[in-house]
């Protein structure tokens, strides 16, 4: 999506349109860029409003040390998969897709937007628990493991990779392996990674056929069934992504370093701070395919803005 809260990618099924024939409603699997969905923004906003929130030149010093920055800079790697989503091609956008893209998940912009979001909710207290952790010799080592698996543009590639580890794992009965899963469990605690996933993609869906870029209006409730129908799918597709990804992102770290991580995620200011930080990335990547959808729509092929 700076430097390293653990956010692992994956693949998971989704549900998307057929906008070549009757813009009906189908289910495909693609790969989403690294990126945690967790609770609903306003939950992680209600926790943590409760005590004082932290100055802007001490939000600025946590993008950095945690690595919360590079995460959201990450999630701009996720815009090649919008014209999937529509049962389209990047082509179909016009030559000039790529400037459009690049404005809209354009890094500062979106780093300015956590800003305001952390300057208002993240208390200085969950702020200094999570630094004081990252700071340290094992954060700063893990905080440049996860910034430099963030950014790999190939994530099939690095799927890939990261099967092959657990396969391994897994056959030499590998206790790493139950580590690996309990540290995803530890950053998605309350199981909302799926229905986080669900609705970005209602808002995205929802945007481009109120923007007229598909054949027909999507009706809303017919795409929720879809998704409800697929759910149990794309969960446990979501988990095996999210094993490999974490085998591919921690493969240098020794299982005791990995133990002492899952402490420090599993201690309960850790827990808050990672309910805020995935639903901050959550609201502003739902944003910005919101707006995604209706730049879209001024786009043709061949066509200049």
């Amino acid at each position: 999506m700076t430097r390293g809260l653990p956010c692992f990618a994956t693949d998971f099924a989704y549900v998307g349109v057929n906008n070549a024939t009757s813009g009906g409603i189908v289910t495909r699997t693609r790969s989403i860029r690294p990126l945690v969905f967790i609770a609903f923004l306003a939950i992680a906003l209600m926790a943590a409003l409760q005590t004082r929130a932290a100055d802007r030149d001490r939000l600025d010093a946590f993008l950095e040390v945690t690595g919360f920055g590079v995460a959201l800079d990450s999630i701009a790697l996720a815009a090649g998969d919008a014209p999937a989503m529509l049962g389209m091609q990047a082509s179909d956008f016009g030559s000039d897709w790529s400037r459009v893209s690049k404005d809209v998940f354009d890094t500062e912009k979106m780093q300015t937007m956590a800003l305001d979001i952390l300057s208002e909710t993240l208390s200085d207290e969950h702020l200094t628990h999570a630094a004081e952790f990252y700071a340290s010799p094992l954060g700063q080592r893990l905080v440049e493991a996860e910034n430099a698996s963030h950014m790999v543009e190939d994530d099939e590639a690095k799927q890939q990779q990261g099967r092959a580890l657990v396969a391994e794992g897994v056959e030499q009965g590998d206790e790493r392996i139950e580590t690996l899963q309990n540290l995803n469990q530890a950053v998605d605690s309350d199981g909302n990674s799926v229905r986080a996933v669900q609705e970005i993609q209602v808002r995205f869906l929802m945007a481009a056929s109120n923007a007229g870029i598909l054949n027909q209006e999507v009706d809303e409730d017919a795409l929720r069934a879809a998704m409800k129908a697929g759910e149990e799918e794309m969960r446990m597709t979501m988990k095996a992504g999210a094993l490999a990804n974490a085998a591919y992102t921690y493969q240098d770290f020794s299982n005791g370093e990995l133990k002492e991580y899952l402490a420090a995620l599993e201690h309960p200011d850790m827990q808050t701070v990672y309910q805020l930080m995935n639903a901050v990335q959550y609201e502003i990547m739902a944003n910005r395919f919101e707006v995604l959808a209706s730049r879209m729509a001024e786009m043709h092929p061949g066509q200049e803005l």
